[in-house]
């Protein structure tokens, strides 16, 4: 294909590619893929590698590509389960055959007929139907002629790589290709003498090797050279944060025993084991000069807040004030009343305010005089917060929810809101496998809530087959009936010939029209929506009762009334993500289930499903998702600002050492990367600080 030679090509926007155009660029945007760079950094999270054998010598359970006839070809419903797939009979120049299904895929009718050469790859399985062994959701590439002229682009080593609605694997791997050669102009941002101890190749060579290795050992040297300097990078970049933290003081806090005293007599409720654990680190921080820079981690109502409120009680006492950020303004209010109730009654002059962007002009300029003139304690918002006219008489604690959602820049903003250097909170309600937390936050001490309070109300999880679909919708209309309310979560948002799975907005017409029509009262939420707090308000005010969702809604919503968590797709999710939405449910007293209903029924599928019917504790979860998807696959695709090759690395804590020694000699020499010029702009870019620029 040809190559694109611009000036600065690196730096060349992606759209500018041959067959890549504003749709697509926007899609891979969503992937962090902007420039040319990005794509050649972007190794595939896998590489399947599909032997190409005879269909006489499938063994089941295995890769594998056949190349054969298609003898025929046709949409069918099963009898059993009423399920809608394709099959196809593909025969090879033996004579030998193989029946290939698609789940809820028509339009592979489109591409394959009666007739055609056809190469398929995928995982071999076993078949009782008439004594054929088969494939399930194999790829597939019709050929021209006789099919032996040219590479096949399905079979062989074959990338997978991170996707969103409307990409496939295939359409980067031609992307790549394009730009492949490019790779010789890439800065090398690991030091030769790094290189050289760790045995590590360069940056080109592991770019050609990741996306087109020969065989498996060249894809995991390629990842491993990948992700020793992405870690290195980061690493790095946390080193020089830490320093320039300890270079500007705070005003210290001290610990007075009778605010935690009336705080615990005011909240109700007895600290957990963990949540007194947490507590107390953060008091031991906020009693230094060096800024308290700590990371919550905890999972969905173990009572992260509690602990956040019984800090923002102890700078109170030092005549301190707070800020709280969210990243919605449902969270925040929920924030706002949760403070408000364990804060507000129990100390005097203790005033909480809220500042979002939805408020009158009149309101949100009362509230900045009280923060600016030091009459309210604690303020609780959302990027609103962030605005240049937002000041505060004396911040002393700075603290933000679901962190990841805020970039670097928008958290430095926050904690220059005060005239010196606030102490600093940051939660989560993601749970995230200690090692796996020392690597995306290394800049910050971490705490670890992993005890839930008692009494809290468990959710029955049960995973529900296609042909047992109906009882799931029972389930939906008892508890509607009984004045509560329900999810349905897709994960897409339109449908997609390219993707199996069910779209937010076709189901939402389909059930308001077949399944449960007025006079429930249905709504619709997905991340397009301008008008998704409004959405929220109203169903967690009942006006709503049963919501059609995307993983919007996947943390930061509490409705207590809310009793029936249905995910259609879910065999889509991580682990670690469909206990994020189960939490959404059991926040109140009734019981309260999730209901788990796959697209894709095999009994692999159905048996990781299992996993989360079984385990109820996130960190579990979240490391039984790290074993089976990988690490990156646990956060989510560029969500957590590191690649799945360096997420997937962090099963190797030594690696992690290493990384971290060789970057904090690197600092400790060249404090201001002044000898290592690609190194220092790379970490400016990820960290983006104005105090390292």
């Amino acid at each position: 294909m040809p190559v694109l030679v611009l000036p600065h090509a690196l730096d060349a926007r992606v759209e500018s590619l041959k067959s890549i155009g504003k749709a697509n660029a926007e899609r891979l945007d969503k992937l962090g893929v902007k420039t040319v760079r990005d794509l050649l950094l972007t190794l595939p999270f896998a590489q399947d590698a599909f032997m190409d054998t005879k269909i006489s010598a499938l063994v089941p359970d295995t890769l594998a590509s056949v190349t054969g006839t298609v003898l025929s070809i046709k949409p069918i419903v099963t009898q059993r389960r009423h399920m809608r797939l394709v099959e196809a009979i593909v025969a090879d120049d033996s004579g030998a055959q193989l029946r290939a299904v698609w789940f809820n895929s028509r339009f592979v009718l489109k591409y394959l007929n009666k007739g055609d050469r056809v190469t398929l790859a995928g995982t071999v399985e076993k078949s009782t139907y008439g004594g054929r062994i088969g494939m399930v959701n194999p790829r597939y590439e019709a050929l021209e002629g006789n099919g032996e002229a040219g590479p096949k682009k399905v079979g062989g080593m074959t990338p997978r790589y991170h996707l969103v609605n409307g990409l496939t694997s295939r359409k980067i791997a031609d992307w790549v290709e394009q730009v492949l050669p490019l790779a010789d102009r890439l800065e090398d941002l690991l030091p030769e003498e790094v290189r050289e101890r760790h045995h590590l190749g360069d940056v080109a060579d592991a770019v050609r090797r990741g996306h087109k290795p020969e065989n498996e050992a060249d894809f995991r040297e390629a990842k491993r050279r990948m992700a020793f300097a992405e870690l290195f990078e980061l690493q790095t970049a946390f080193a020089m944060v830490r320093a320039s933290v300890a270079a500007e003081p705070a005003t210290p806090i001290p610990y007075e025993q009778e605010v935690i005293d009336a705080f615990k007599t005011g909240v109700g409720f007895d600290l957990t084991r963990a949540q007194r654990k947490a507590t107390w680190d953060a008091f031991k921080d906020m009693q230094q000069t060096i800024p308290m820079n700590r990371l919550l981690n905890g999972d969905v109502g173990s009572g992260k807040t509690a602990v956040a409120a019984a800090c923002a009680a102890m700078a109170h006492a030092a005549g301190m004030q707070t800020v709280v950020m969210a990243p919605t303004e449902i969270l925040a209010r929920q924030h706002l009343r949760k403070f408000r109730t364990y804060l507000e009654e129990s100390f005097k002059g203790l005033t909480v305010e809220l500042l979002v962007s939805s408020q009158s002009a009149a309101e949100r300029r009362r509230v900045r005089t009280a923060a600016a003139s030091g009459h309210c304690a604690l303020v609780v918002g959302t990027h609103a917060l962030i605005e240049d006219d937002v000041e505060f008489a004396n911040l002393g604690l700075a603290i933000v929810d679901e962190q990841h959602r805020f970039g670097t820049r928008q958290r430095e903003l926050l904690r220059a809101k005060g005239r010196g250097r606030p102490h600093f909170l940051a939660m989560t309600a993601t749970p995230i496998p200690r090692t796996l937390a020392l690597a995306l936050y290394g800049e910050m001490t971490l705490s670890v809530i992993d005890e839930m309070p008692p009494g809290r109300t468990p959710v029955e999880t049960e995973v529900i087959e296609p042909d047992a679909r109906a009882r799931a919708y029972d389930i939906v209309r008892r508890e509607v009936d009984a004045g509560h309310q329900a999810f349905v979560i897709c994960p897409l948002i339109e449908e997609s010939e390219s993707v199996i799975a069910r779209s937010a907005t076709a189901e939402f017409e389909r059930l308001q029209k077949d399944i449960f029509p007025p006079p429930i009262r249905m709504g619709l939420i997905h991340g397009r929506m301008k008008e998704k707090d409004e959405v929220m308000q109203r169903f967690a005010s009942g006006d709503i009762q049963v919501l059609v969702a995307t993983a919007v809604v996947e943390v930061g919503v509490d409705v207590p009334n809310a009793t029936v968590m249905m995910i259609e797709g879910a065999d889509r999710f991580g682990l670690a993500q469909l206990h994020q939405f189960r939490g959404r449910v059991g926040r109140g007293s009734a019981s309260s289930c999730c209901l788990l209903l796959a697209d894709d029924p095999t009994d692999r599928t159905l048996a990781r499903l299992a996993l989360v019917s079984r385990i109820r504790d996130g960190f579990k979860l979240a490391e039984e998702d790290m074993r089976l998807r990988g690490m990156g696959e646990l956060m989510g695709p560029r969500q957590h600002g590191m690649s799945d090759v360096a997420m997937d690395a962090l099963q190797q804590p030594e690696l992690l050492n290493d990384v971290r020694q060789e970057a904090e000699l690197i600092v400790s020499h060249d404090p201001e990367l002044k000898a290592h010029p690609s190194l220092r702009a790379a970490v400016i870019r990820r960290v983006e600080l104005t105090s390292i620029s």
